[in-house]
């Protein structure tokens, strides 16, 4: 306990401020729109607030504003834009002033979060959810239809037509025609389905009336007439425009579609993240992302390190996906802000942040496999500057007889794993922002063969076992000032202190570790001149202290390792934007590693928008990290296989007498949107290649050893991904993407391909929202066969086959929304509907104890068919 009071008190004392005065100041900010109407609210609202100058363009969603800080404020100025109907990055609109808007100003809202896929507009649509029309072809009851005519100009503003032409097809002497505002009424007449647009010099259009209670939007655009769907709401599942690097981010409404009870099963809707099983025992699971282990992505938590080190294994299952507002996946190099370990890509998990989100949420999570999961989030807004959080989560899983292969092995390990998280935030209107809290682990949990009893079994031959129990606390604090005259200068400070231990056996095999960590990354920001010349700097330091203990009971063998790693570095950042279409950006770290000594860092990305809607960037730069070889392999503890030159790794200098490893990561993407059958589309496609250096082989060629050497020769990995977006029909998305990797290294027996990678995968995801609260959600995998290492040293009956099957799995869930206030949600779901598991998942399991057993060749799926449902309620 004094420990922990000892960080918390640390974490508390680590606020620090400067100051500085300059009157006028420059800046943009989110403002959401559709329109040049929108353009001249927008810019009026916040000349009116007292901008001296302000520019909204509706092409970026994106207002710079010039203002003196004695005169005005920029919160002032975003609140009046507010005010007048448009959400702002900090300010939501009323919605009885967004409902007023003209009807091509309805806008899609800022992190809006409700099931339907387009917003009602005004006050005539409610009352009408009890309709039949959203399977979009009711056409028994009259009706007024309404809808809104525009031009787009070649700047792509909207513009409305008056005067334009509308009938139905079956009723063309019944003619009206659209206001002022584009807008216009027409009658529905039970059969009728079909209406015609008309205006001079202007092609004409067709459209069939799939939904009577929409707003009917016709666009016209080079003289030709045509319907457009506008759609009201984020996208659960979107890729950002205008940053430079390629983030690829996944809303709360995204982790919705499966049942998401950690970070681990957060990927499930996505294509870029495979999440695999390590081995067939431990219940481990790791990221692999360009065909990599997850040791190769830096994970982290609003910016600071998430589960990394000793707590790798185990990490993903100790963040609650109720806790989690948002994940940011950027593949490839990374900035150097946030450190050098990067060598795949980023991926980063925004948590809810208890000054914007609700005050109570509440998950109850149950399967036909025994496990059930209780989420509880509480929030309070204590004044108008402080607020306060805490994030509950509680696993349960004791189903000890829950084996598809047959093997008398649990394939799940059993226990209860609790976490929460108390977090403080702070903020006045001086520009200091200020959040810290703490973070708790417990994770015990006991596996092996079914009638495994630890209390009896424990280190002896009777039965085969394996537990371990995991504890980790952590205080973080992140400090930031934003100078109110000059709001592109800013300093933060960013602090996180944490202490791991884990205790486990494997068999007759012990092993104990301990890690305890300390980071901090100070970081200031400004511009040089104007906006276009950007630049960060700061300084940073990691300290890591790493305690293991090995022990083998059948030969009365201990080895003891430690080691004390500390980092501490500076880096620098430069963009350079001199228009709205590129972005080039170019850092660089230079770092002192105690055991290891100097390395230089740099990092390039380029982002260029030939035309609005496509946009294309290049991506480059080092990496390095140390690896732990143990603790990020608990699999091989769970085998027979003995360790090569084992003394030599126990006692060699610096980490295991192995030496750092390097990357160089280079990749670009394409990211196409465009109009398919009037409605939002797009399609991407991505290329990285990464090589490496002294890369820590994981030689598992012979099947009685596993060896760990630097690399001597070639490593690389080349990944390629296309992905299709697009909207077949209202209220439905579709994600189709296929992936291509090959992933080669150099081992003492020559260039092999990486095993237990697929190198073909196909995906596709599918979900459909309906105004009464349905939402349905499936998801279809198809990964292509994975090369197994070499067996053909063990008796025939211990033999696998020299590459897997390839297979299929789907996924399937469906939830209603209940309640006045839609804060009710039911769902029921299904993994692994094609029921494929592996069946032979541990080799040797009839002799746990013999010299084959081996639990590390797990190539697919360890369980089969699970059903799961659910609850959530909030109260915002």
């Amino acid at each position: 306990m004094k420990k922990i009071l000892y960080i918390y008190i640390a974490v508390l004392l680590s606020a620090l401020q400067i100051a500085y005065a300059q009157d006028q100041s420059t800046t943009k900010f989110e403002v959401a729109g559709n329109c040049g109407m929108c353009k001249k609210r927008i810019e009026k609202a916040g000349k009116d607030a007292g901008a001296k100058e302000i520019v909204w363009d509706p092409n970026t969603g994106t207002a710079e504003v010039t203002f003196d800080s004695k005169k005005t404020s920029l919160t002032k100025i975003k609140q009046a834009i507010a005010a007048a109907g448009h959400d702002t990055d900090e300010f939501r609109a009323p919605d009885e002033v967004y409902e007023a808007l003209h009807t091509c100003c309805l806008y899609d809202r800022m992190g809006e979060e409700d099931h339907d896929d387009h917003a009602h507009v005004g006050n005539d649509h409610k009352g009408h959810a009890d309709h039949k029309n959203d399977s979009g072809h009711d056409h028994d009851h009259d009706h007024e239809l309404r809808g809104v005519v525009v031009n787009e100009n070649e700047n792509g503003s909207l513009k409305p037509i008056e005067g334009a032409t509308v009938y139905w097809a079956e009723a063309p002497h019944n003619k009206v025609q659209s206001d002022k505002d584009g807008i216009f009424k027409i009658t529905h007449v039970k059969g009728y389905k079909n209406i015609i647009v008309e205006h001079t010099a202007m092609q004409a259009d067709t459209i069939e009336v799939k939904n009577l209670h929409e707003v009917l939007v016709v666009q016209a655009k080079n003289n030709v007439l045509r319907e457009v769907v506008v759609s009201r709401r984020q996208k659960s599942n979107y890729i950002s425009r205008m940053k430079a690097t390629r983030v690829e981010t996944l809303t709360a409404r995204e982790l919705f579609k499966a049942a998401c009870c950690d970070l681990s099963e957060s990927f499930e809707t996505n294509a870029s993240v495979d999440v695999v099983s390590s081995d067939a025992v431990t219940g481990s699971k790791q990221i692999q992302m360009l065909g990599l282990a997850g040791i190769y992505t830096q994970l982290t938590v609003e910016g600071l390190p998430g589960p990394r080190g000793f707590a790798i294994p185990l990490g993903l299952n100790s963040i609650s996906g109720s806790w989690i507002e948002s994940i940011n996946i950027s593949k490839g190099i990374g900035s150097v802000v946030n450190g050098f370990e990067n060598m795949a890509g980023q991926i980063n998990v925004e948590l809810k942040k208890p000054n914007n989100t609700d005050r109570l949420y509440f998950n109850a999570y149950a399967n036909n496999m025994g496990r059930t999961d209780v989420n509880l989030n509480v929030s309070q807004q204590i004044n108008d500057k402080w607020s306060v959080g805490f994030l509950l989560h509680d696993n349960f899983m004791y189903n000890r007889h829950m084996n598809f292969s047959n093997n008398g092995f649990r394939d799940i390990p059993v226990g209860n794993l609790f976490t929460g998280v108390n977090r403080w935030h702070y903020q006045n209107d001086n520009g200091v922002i200020v959040q810290f809290g703490v973070k708790y682990l417990n994770d015990s949990r006991v596996g092996g063969q079914t009638d495994f009893e630890k209390s009896t079994d424990q280190f002896t031959t009777n039965i085969y076992g394996l537990g371990f129990t995991n504890k980790r606390i952590e205080g973080f604090a992140k400090v930031g000032y934003v100078f109110p005259t000059n709001l592109h200068r800013s300093i933060g400070l960013q602090l996180s202190g944490s202490n791991y231990d884990q205790e486990s056996f494997f068999g007759l095999t012990g092993y104990n570790n301990e890690h305890s960590s300390g980071y901090a990354n100070l970081i200031f920001q400004d511009v040089i001149g104007s906006e276009a010349h950007k630049y960060k700097v700061g300084a940073s330091l990691q300290y890591d202290k790493y305690r293991e203990d090995l022990r083998y009971t059948a030969t009365d063998i201990n080895y003891n390792m430690g080691r004390q790693e500390r980092v501490a570095g500076v880096f620098g950042e430069y963009t350079y934007s001199p228009a709205e279409n590129l972005d080039v950006v170019l850092g660089l770290r230079q770092d002192h590693n105690n055991l290891y000594g100097w390395f230089t860092t740099p990092r390039g990305v380029v982002r260029y928008q030939p035309a609005t809607n496509t946009t294309l960037r290049l991506s480059s730069g080092r990496g390095q990290r140390t690896a732990n070889i143990f603790a990020e392999n608990l699999g091989i503890f769970a085998s027979s296989r003995s360790i090569t030159n084992l003394e030599g790794i126990a006692n060699g200098a610096g980490a295991y007498g192995l030496r750092p490893e390097v990357s160089w990561n280079t990749g670009f993407s394409i990211d196409q949107d465009f109009q398919l059958f009037g409605r939002e589309a797009g399609v991407s496609a991505e290329i990285f290649h990464n090589s490496f250096q002294n890369q820590v082989v994981i030689d598992w060629e012979n099947p009685r050893e596993v060896g760990f050497y630097n690399l001597d020769g070639k490593s690389f990995s080349n990944s390629l991904q296309t992905e299709f977006r697009f909207m077949p029909a209202q209220h439905v998305e579709a994600r189709l993407a296929y992936r291509y990797l090959d992933v080669q290294t150099d081992y003492q027996t020559g260039r092999m391909t990486k095993p237990l990678i697929a190198k073909h995968r196909g995906f596709m995801n599918l979900a459909y929202n309906t105004h009464a609260g349905w939402s349905f959600d499936y998801t279809l995998n198809v990964v292509g066969p994975k090369r197994i290492p070499p067996t053909t040293g063990n008796p025939q009956q211990y033999q696998l086959a020299n590459r897997s099957e390839a297979y299929v799995t789907m996924n399937a869930q469906i939830s209603k929304t209940f309640g006045k206030n839609k804060n009710f949600d039911v769902y029921v779901g299904g993994e692994n509907l094609t029921n494929f598991f592996q069946k032979d998942p541990i080799l040797a399991f009839d002799q746990p104890f013999g010299e084959n057993f081996d639990t590390n060749m797990l190539w697919g799926p360890l369980t089969g068919r699970m059903f799961y449902t659910g609850i959530r309620y909030h109260i915002k």
